[in-house]
């Protein structure tokens, strides 16, 4: 398994529930395909170099995962499913 760094900006609008109900959604997409979250950051409403689906902010969260590389193109295609995911980039964590 490899260690992977997942950015993810939500939309600011959705409250906090379901803000942690889209997290719990990620995390549980990669135990449930036998990686684990190592941890998650969550760094809040920042604003946006530019406008994306005419939202200014964005809330970020820092996700730090373990998982198998070929299971990141799932994950990938999974988060472009989320409708209060605006957009995320994985990238993998040094070894």
């Amino acid at each position: 398994m490899r260690e992977y760094e997942l950015v993810v900006v939500i939309d600011p609008e959705i409250d906090e529930e379901k803000l942690s109900a889209t997290l719990d959604r990620i995390g549980q997409f990669v135990t449930t395909r036998g990686g684990e979250v190592i941890d998650v950051d969550h760094w809040g409403k920042r604003k946006l170099a530019y406008p994306i689906k005419k939202r200014s902010e964005g809330s970020y969260v820092i996700t730090h995962l373990r998982m198998e590389p070929s299971q990141t193109a799932e994950l990938e295609a999974s988060l472009q499913l989320f409708e209060e995911v605006l957009r995320h980039l994985l990238i993998r964590g040094e070894d």
